[in-house]
């Protein structure tokens, strides 16, 4: 696996993909071609790699009480906005701007990737995410995927892990 990885980030990797070399992680790099008329950018993910939507995750930011925060949950389910506040002691939830999202991760929507951001921010991993030997989250493009253990992910991001999620 590391090899692979290796290849990426000569190849001028994503911010993600550095990061993971950098931590000396394990992962895999997936990728595949990205249909702009998909309907969902999480569900593509899965289908084009041949993995359950319960290992791929999808990284969201919100903004919990004024502060940005990233949520990553499988794409078969979506975010519980009240857990996710409670997950980082808040009282509220919003979606936040896409643009804002954008600007500070330094991804873009449909890319935005828990590693690597420009900025860290709060991050909380569905508690699902557990169950599962390794996980998908996006890699910092869209048609690009990084395959990693929940523990790795959950040690590089400081994220909380919390029931997140909603089936």
């Amino acid at each position: 696996m590391a090899k692979k990885a290796k290849k990426q980030q000569q190849s001028g990797g994503t911010p993600a993909t550095v990061a993971l070399s950098s931590a000396g992680v394990a992962f895999t790099v997936h990728s595949y071609d990205h249909d702009p008329s998909h309907p969902s950018y999480g569900e593509e993910a899965a289908e084009a790699m041949g993995v359950s939507p319960d290992r791929v995750f999808k990284t969201l930011v919100a903004d919990v009480d004024g502060t940005l925060t990233v949520a990553v949950v499988p794409v078969s389910g979506s975010l519980d906005l009240k857990a996710l506040a409670a997950a980082v002691g808040g009282k509220r939830a919003t979606m936040a701007d896409p643009a804002l999202a954008e600007r500070t991760t330094g991804y873009v929507r449909g890319g935005i990737s828990p590693l690597g951001q420009r900025k860290r921010l709060p991050t909380v991993l569905d508690d699902s995410a557990e169950a599962h030997e390794t996980i998908c989250v996006s890699a910092g493009r869209r048609g690009l995927e990084v395959e990693l253990a929940p523990e790795d992910l959950a040690k590089l991001t400081q994220a909380v892990l919390a029931p997140i999620g909603r089936g």
